[in-house]
């Protein structure tokens, strides 16, 4: 694995939320992860919880944009953690903190833990 490919991963994730279908972006999840949102302060613990938050949060029409990745891989862990920017379809933009923790679970990379934090400043 290198990394190059996990960097597609954010890539499909982001894909994901162009669709506009929370299903889509919550398929991406292990059953079982956790993500802690950008803009909700409900950690999400499953896909029914993480699909939740999408609805409301793709109504927005957001695209991702990685300003800075840094990527490290163990055995079958892969962790890109670093800075994105979201802008919305009215306009507005949120800058963010971010780690996506991966897990190839031998068929394909599932997202077991994703940390979104917007910027302190």
């Amino acid at each position: 694995m290198n990394k190059n490919k996990i960097l597609d991963l954010f890539d499909q994730w982001n894909n994901a939320l162009q669709t506009g279908d929370p299903s889509q972006v919550s398929k991406l999840y292990a059953s079982d992860a956790i993500l802690l949102p950008t803009v909700s302060n409900k950690v999400r613990h499953n896909h029914e919880e993480i699909e939740d938050y999408f609805i409301k949060f793709l109504e927005k029409s957001p695209l991702g944009i990685i300003d800075e990745a840094n990527i490290k891989i163990i055995d079958s862990l892969a962790i890109n953690s670093g800075l994105y920017t979201f802008k919305f379809a009215d306009g507005s933009t949120v800058q963010a903190r971010f780690t996506f923790i991966y897990e190839y679970n031998g068929d394909s990379w599932k997202i077991i833990e994703h940390h979104s934090s917007r910027m302190p400043e």
